[in-house]
């Protein structure tokens, strides 16, 4: 039986229940951009999920034909930056803290934010050509999460190279690089989901939940700390460069920036 546990309408993401799955669906068309009120419907639906003891597992995907194609470029302008990231990271910090199993169900477009969501899961399950990028560096900004947490999952050469250039890999390389758990064609995707969520559902709620507190990629507190250090560096460093601005302004004019190295 399915059931939905929110009573209150989202528009941006859908939530439902099976057993002991929580499903959470992005749904903002055409590419799942991660806007404000859908951050602020995310946080809702994992705070609930979280106070609910019978769901084990959390899937997080996204709905038509991408997974997201990132945060809201248009939330990056000096007079909402600072908002936009502390809600995006209390989402971040919500998928990290959470004591739920979280499985990342990606195909199409996961880029920037979309990709730093699809990165804290626990696993990871992507289309073979699935686009996956932190592209930040070409509008003068940075991805705060994956300078974080990156470099604990890919090591730190690779995750230089990523944040660095904003080159994009797909799936299959994502899983090569550690980035990702498995790789399959998108047509069996679903069935690779679904196989893992069947072995998950066998085995104790509160060994998992142990398990995983016990084995996290990075420790949770450097991590904190850390993303802490890279938003502080954002706001007072990054966003006082004209070239941060220049690149948000460009991308939005739909135009090449110009870049003056101020």
């Amino acid at each position: 039986m399915t059931t939905t546990l929110t009573d209150a309408k989202l528009a941006r993401i859908s939530l439902e229940i099976e057993g002991s799955v929580a499903r959470i669906v992005l749904c903002n068309p055409p590419l799942n951009v991660i806007d404000i009120p859908m951050m602020e419907e995310l946080a809702r639906a994992l705070a609930e999920v979280e106070a609910q003891p019978d769901i084990a597992i959390i899937v997080l995907s996204g709905a038509g034909k991408a997974f997201s194609a990132g945060v809201d470029v248009a939330a990056h302008t000096p007079d909402k930056v600072e908002d936009m990231l502390t809600r995006f990271h209390g989402v971040i910090r919500g998928l990290v803290a959470t004591k739920k199993v979280t499985i990342a169900n990606v195909h199409g477009h996961c880029l920037g934010g979309g990709a730093e969501l699809a990165m804290v899961c626990d696993l990871v399950y992507t289309t073979d050509a699935a686009q996956w990028a932190f592209p930040e560096i070409k509008l003068g900004c940075y991805p705060p999460v994956a300078c974080t947490a990156l470099a604990a999952l890919v090591g730190q050469k690779r995750a230089a190279e990523l944040i660095l250039t904003g080159r994009t890999i797909n799936g299959r390389e994502a899983v090569e690089i550690g980035l990702a758990t498995l790789s399959v064609r998108e047509n069996q995707l679903p069935t690779a989901v679904d196989e893992c969520l069947g072995q998950l559902r066998s085995l104790s709620p509160a060994a998992l939940a142990i398990a995983k507190k016990a084995s996290y990629a990075w420790d949770s507190m450097h991590f904190d700390k850390g993303l802490a250090r890279a938003e502080k560096i954002y706001f007072e460093d990054l966003m006082k460069t004209a070239d941060a601005n220049e690149g948000i302004r460009a991308f939005m004019e739909k135009r090449s920036p110009r870049w003056t190295g101020k």
